[in-house]
């Protein structure tokens, strides 16, 4: 049995097709914090969307500004889910800047030699803290 071609979607089923999000609880909840919103206003998970309109996702530090170009209610591979939204220039530089930037922050794990102290480097620190 065919489904006939959809007009509109609920926003949390439209994030989870588009694969913004793994689940669509995990996309409900985004949307019930406020993290996606529609047209610059705060929206609730039931809210339906169509194609032309214009969203902003926010997902730990990246920020996607899209427009939604398709509708589509089943989960499919990564390059179907990309048919569904357009993604702006602006958005796209943005966050190409700041994943540069991640690149060229130091990170502190580097500079742990052996990892984490053992027992015996344990009592030693305590040892040498204590004749203080």
């Amino acid at each position: 049995m065919k489904q006939a071609p959809l007009n509109s979607l609920r926003i949390d089923k439209w994030l989870w097709a588009a694969r913004f999000f793994k689940t669509r609880s995990l996309a409900q909840h985004a949307v019930e914090l406020g993290r996606v919103q529609l047209d610059g206003q705060k929206i609730k998970p039931a809210r339906e969307v169509k194609p032309g309109d214009r969203l902003l996702i926010e997902r730990g530090e990246e920020r996607f500004e899209v427009e939604v170009s398709g509708i589509s209610g089943v989960r499919g591979s990564a390059s179907v889910a990309q048919q569904l939204y357009a993604e702006t220039e602006e958005s796209k530089e943005k966050r190409k800047q700041l994943a540069e930037n991640r690149k060229l922050a130091i990170d502190p794990a580097r500079f742990i030699e052996k990892g984490r102290p053992t027992k015996r480097d344990g009592r030693r620190i305590r040892q040498t803290k204590s004749s203080w």
